[in-house]
């Protein structure tokens, strides 16, 4: 028999996965070419499932986890099979689209620092993005460019900011989630007892050159991948914005978030903009 309904039923787990996890990211991802759906889906499964390992299953020695995870994953993309069906989707997208075995290894690396890193310096907080959040979005761009080298190549940078920019986001409107819960400070020589003003502003800075670079990146995508990827930098922008227009102190004690309305509003004015080609 066909290995096809597996492949079709691993596929549509890490669908699930994302449905369930992110509706901003499901959203974006519906905005691609249908072509592109399920190679983005099978991604973002592999990288939700190993953030759960190291953010989430604490009562279940998340060490262990992540050995066997590294270990299952290994296995499964050199053989090409795995009984976990969010690895066999993984595997599938990694043989299609060429992804290459180091920028796995970077974002497990870096999955791996946070079973042990609290604290970051400069060098490890570089390195943390890297791995975490610039090489997902080579994955996706891996997918983004199939057949076409040299496209991924003149990409490749912006792909990185882009991912960059998404994950300090990520870190500024978690910072006190991510300090009570998980007892981690994300952004090198800040803690959260003397998070000011003026920390805070310095990351805003970083965060507006990584979009300001990224954007002009996303103009150049394929057709396909262009609107759904440019909805998701509108909704981090919109997300920037907002926390950009909170106080450093009411950061610690509120999660900032986006309404479905404006989430829909921030939905058609991509529409509308990209149909015209007025990117920005």
């Amino acid at each position: 028999m066909s290995l096809q309904l597996y492949n079709t039923v691993s596929a549509a787990c890490s669908r699930q996965v994302t449905h369930h996890y992110s509706t901003s990211f499901t959203l974006g991802i519906n905005l691609l070419a249908k072509r592109l759906h399920d190679p983005i889906y099978s991604i973002y499964g592999f990288v939700r499932l190993a953030d759960e390992i190291v953010d989430t299953f604490h009562a279940y020695q998340p060490k262990i986890l992540m050995t066997d995870f590294r270990a299952a994953s290994e296995d499964a993309i050199r053989s090409k099979f795995s009984l976990n069906p969010i690895l066999h989707a993984f595997q599938s997208v990694v043989h299609q689209y060429d992804i290459d075995a180091a920028t796995i290894e970077l974002f497990l690396q870096s999955m791996e620092t946070d079973l042990y890193a609290q604290s970051h310096d400069r060098y490890s907080y570089d390195n943390y993005i890297l791995g975490s959040a610039e090489v997902v979005g080579l994955m996706c761009l891996r997918v983004f460019t199939h057949g076409n080298p040299k496209q991924y190549d003149l990409l490749k940078p912006y792909a990185m900011r882009l991912g960059s920019a998404f994950q300090k986001v990520n870190f500024l409107r978690d910072i006190r989630a991510d300090y009570e819960q998980l007892g981690r400070i994300y952004f090198p020589d800040v803690s959260f007892s003397t998070f000011s003003d003026e920390a805070k502003q310095k990351i805003e800075l970083e965060i507006r050159e990584d979009f300001e670079i990224a954007v002009r990146g996303i103009r150049m995508l394929p057709h396909g991948a262009r609107l759904g990827v440019y909805t998701a930098y509108l909704y981090y922008r919109a997300l920037f914005s907002k926390i950009k227009a909170t106080p450093a102190r009411a950061i610690l004690n509120e999660r900032i978030r986006i309404s479905n309305r404006r989430k829909l509003w921030l939905l058609c004015t991509g529409m509308v903009r990209h149909n015209l080609g007025q990117l920005s």
